[in-house]
This record gives structure tokens, C-alpha cells and sequence, in this order.
């Protein structure tokens, strides 16, 4: 499966978004501060998943055509 850059870091924003959304709603209440602990999480999870390179793979015995 070939998964591209901009969609594997948009994945990772998104649950870095949803965990600490998670945990800011525990209270019943998101404060300015859980709302920018929550934009921080999904800018630190695009940012970081964007830098890590996709693996190189090579073609292996379960691919067709191998």
C-alpha cells in the first residue's frame, strides 16, 4: 500500500488532535488553554509525521509479479 506524505501527516495531526481533545473535555469544558494545547498537538502531529520519510519498500514473494 502506498500511502503519500501529505495524507500520512494529516492522519497524524488529526489523533494528535482527537487525544488531546479527548482529554480537554474530560471536565465538560475546553478553556483557551486546552484549545491551544489542542492546535499544538495537531501542528506538532503534521509537522513531525511530514519530516519522518515513508519507508522504501522493495518488491517482495507476496506482491504480484515478484
Amino acid at each position: 500500500m502506498k500511502i503519500s506524505k501529505m495524507w500520512k501527516a494529516v492522519v497524524g495531526g488529526l489523533a494528535a488532535g482527537a487525544a488531546a481533545g479527548a482529554t480537554a473535555v474530560q471536565d465538560g469544558q475546553v478553556t483557551a488553554a486546552e484549545g491551544i494545547t489542542i492546535t499544538l498537538a495537531v501542528l506538532g502531529g503534521l509537522g513531525v509525521t511530514w519530516a519522518v520519510p515513508n519507508r522504501q519498500t522493495t518488491k517482495d514473494a507476496t506482491e504480484p509479479g515478484a
